[in-house]
């Protein structure tokens, strides 16, 4: 993918340049992945199958990016990983979920995710659904979880329950991915894209974010601020998909490219053209990192992870 450029302040400049964003991301991601080693079924227990096709599906790869993001929130806020350590995992499992069913025949209909197979390829589409459908039902039991909430206050667990809940139904993701599925092969207009976008990816990211800095005690200033980042972000991710699905490297995206186009998805680069949407992408950005502006170092991750997400190519 070609590089583009973003205005950033000097010492934004600085902060990225000092920060090891790789070396972050693999210590956090090695958290979640211990995590979610201990929090879901083994495979060997009954019905061994179903949780095979789980794991399989969890343990797929990926960037961990949500569970990253609300660990970063957390710290962001003077919180700890740990304290939302649970939550991490939960909404790794409503991520993968999911996946799982985006790519079923009734939906997306792909053989290959993370460069692997998928799951109804390999466990066929009914246990692909009841995959999907247990961990939905897994990540609410593990938000809930008395040992996890220990020291969460009653009142934050259940503020924490309903959010994620708002964000992963009707009126996020899945609203999100209903109006997409209708939107194929038609014309629509841009507040119509963003909408499929900032429900059907944004939503998640969003909640990851606001659940982190709940989760970690932040007050209502931080939380405003988290949610401007969050927002920005969760847009911003899906227009650099639909832009690596114009100019991605297959082999690094484990998945086709070309596919929303072959679909006639709504995507920014197809309603704008592919600079335009760079430019939104950019612009998006900035608005994630002036949001950041009451926090100090502290919030150094979620800066990077900012720019990360405009720059990847996979």
């Amino acid at each position: 993918m070609a590089a583009w450029s973003l205005s950033l302040s000097p010492t934004v400049v600085r902060i990225m340049a000092e920060f090891d964003l790789q070396a972050y991301l693999t210590q956090h991601t090695e958290l979640v992945d211990a995590a979610l080693q201990t929090w879901l079924p083994a495979g060997d227990l009954l019905p061994g199958r179903l949780h095979e096709a789980m794991r399989y599906s969890v343990f797929a790869g990926g960037k961990r990016l949500r569970p990253v993001l609300m660990m970063a929130a957390a710290e962001a806020v003077g919180g700890r990983p740990e304290q939302v350590q649970h939550a991490a995992c939960a909404m790794e499992m409503l991520h993968t979920y999911s996946l799982i069913h985006d790519d079923l025949p009734a939906m997306d209909n792909d053989d290959y995710r993370r460069g692997r197979l998928t799951s109804h390829k390999v466990y066929g589409e009914a246990m692909a659904i009841l995959a999907g459908d247990a961990l939905l039902t897994e990540a609410f039991r593990l938000l809930a979880d008395p040992r996890a909430n220990a020291t969460v206050p009653p009142a934050t667990t259940a503020r924490v329950i309903e959010l994620v809940a708002r964000y992963a139904g009707s009126r996020g993701m899945v609203g999100g991915q209903v109006v997409d599925m209708e939107s194929e092969g038609k014309t629509i207009d841009q507040p119509t894209l963003e909408y499929i976008h900032t429900h059907k990816t944004g939503a998640l990211i969003l909640a990851s974010i606001q659940v982190g800095g709940l989760l970690a005690g932040g007050d209502d200033d931080d939380l405003q601020a988290l949610t401007r980042y969050g927002e920005a972000v969760g847009l911003a991710f899906q227009i650099a998909d639909d832009i690596l699905d114009v100019v991605g490297d297959q082999a690094a995206l484990g998945k086709q490219v070309g596919a929303d186009q072959a679909r006639g998805k709504a995507t920014y680069p197809a309603l704008i053209g592919l600079d335009a949407a760079r430019q939104r992408a950019d612009e998006l950005c900035l608005l994630a990192l002036d949001s950041l502006s009451r926090f100090g170092i502290e919030s150094d991750p979620l800066r990077q992870i900012a720019r990360y997400i405009v720059k990847r190519t996979s």
